[in-house]
């Protein structure tokens, strides 16, 4: 490896605290709300999920970077993240299957990364004082010029995302001739998601984020979809109206992450955001109706509100998080919908909860 300028950098929280560390590369400055992900691997997919669009990414796994980047392990177009924060960055990378360095992956992406942080101590001060946003920085040197700028940066609450991350046009996921038609709402979805209903036999149309139960029903779809992204649910009037559409004419339907908080939305649960979140490969969840757990996938910052679930006449409450007791699936009790909280597409894994896009497909062919 050749020797690599280190700049001084800093992340400064909204409430004025600072670590300090050193540049990765690129010098300058990014915004965002602060978050960890425990994940141990799979820091491509994490990248490059929708669902992480505007938040400075804290990854707990010591080392990033060590295995490369490969082209085939996006989850979107682009890196989705507002910037990356890390305790060693490898600049080399030993493994046959990797296009690329995380490095170059990063400068083809213009992210601005930072290293050489106790990461072990700002995890526990997020985790102790909640998600916040902050900036990191190379310019350490006008601290009070950072904190005026920060304080401009909006808050997470009530921050509508989805618009800045779904397609623009519709298009179309499988085989033209696959026996199931699948609507799917893009407010910020995987590839891994289309991957799944895809090779489950389904030809997909994803639509952008504010289209009508009109415009999807035109396509005369079997089932809906709505994904995961960013943001807070509750701006996303749209996709609420198009939930309470094809639940009230009990077509089939299915929602992930940001989809299952719109579904609860559409049955007049709310949803809060969380003191830190739920972002990882390693969190355990309990299916109720099986009485079988579930390591699973996580990501999202909000959720819904438990109280109000269970008191919902027509909402059954499926699985919930071993950690906190939070909901995290549902399904309606006279409909043909249902949703959880976590990712079963697992990208990255595990993989345990992947029937529930059979589940999915079967609540189809039923219909």
């Amino acid at each position: 490896m050749k020797y690599q300028k280190r700049n001084k950098a800093l992340i400064l929280l909204a409430d004025g605290t600072i670590f300090y560390g050193k540049s990765v590369g690129k010098s300058g400055t990014a915004f965002g709300e602060v978050c960890f992900n425990t994940g141990m691997t799979g820091y491509q997919e994490i990248f490059t999920d929708p669902s992480y669009y505007g938040q400075l990414m804290v990854t707990t796994n010591a080392h990033i970077g060590n295995y490369g980047t490969n082209n085939e392990e996006v989850e979107s177009d682009s890196i989705k993240i507002s910037g990356l924060i890390c305790r060693n960055f490898s600049y080399d990378f030993s493994r046959p299957a990797a296009d690329n360095s995380l490095q170059d992956f990063l400068k083809k992406n213009n992210l601005i990364a930072i290293s050489d942080v106790d990461t072990r101590s700002l995890v526990s001060y997020i985790r102790d004082n909640g998600a916040m946003n902050a900036v990191i920085s190379t310019e350490v040197d006008d601290i009070e010029s950072l904190k005026r700028q920060l304080a401009e940066v909006p808050n997470m609450v009530g921050l509508e995302l989805a618009s800045k991350v779904s397609t623009k046009e519709p298009y179309f996921v499988g085989d033209e001739n696959a026996s199931l038609k699948i609507a799917a709402l893009d407010i910020g979805i995987k590839k891994n998601i289309l991957r799944n209903l895809a090779k489950r036999g389904a030809h997909i149309k994803v639509f952008p984020y504010n289209t009508s139960f009109e415009e999807m029903n035109a396509w005369n779809p079997d089932g809906y979809f709505l994904s995961n992204g960013p943001g807070d649910p509750e701006p996303l009037v749209e996709a609420q109206s198009l939930a309470k559409e094809v639940i009230k004419r009990n077509l089939p339907l299915f929602g992930i992450c940001l989809g299952h908080q719109i579904i609860a939305l559409a049955n007049g649960i709310s949803t809060y955001k969380m003191h830190h979140g739920h972002r990882g490969i390693n969190h355990p969840v309990k299916n109720l109706i099986s009485g079988k757990g579930e390591i699973t996938s996580q990501n999202h910052g909000f959720a819904i509100n438990r109280e109000e679930t269970e008191n919902h006449p027509d909402i059954e409450i499926t699985h919930v998080h071993l950690n906190d007791n939070t909901v995290a699936g549902i399904k309606m009790k006279n409909k043909n919908c249902f949703s959880v909280q976590y990712h079963p597409e697992a990208s990255p894994g595990p993989h345990d909860s992947s029937y529930l896009f059979d589940e999915f497909i079967a609540n189809i062919r039923s219909n």
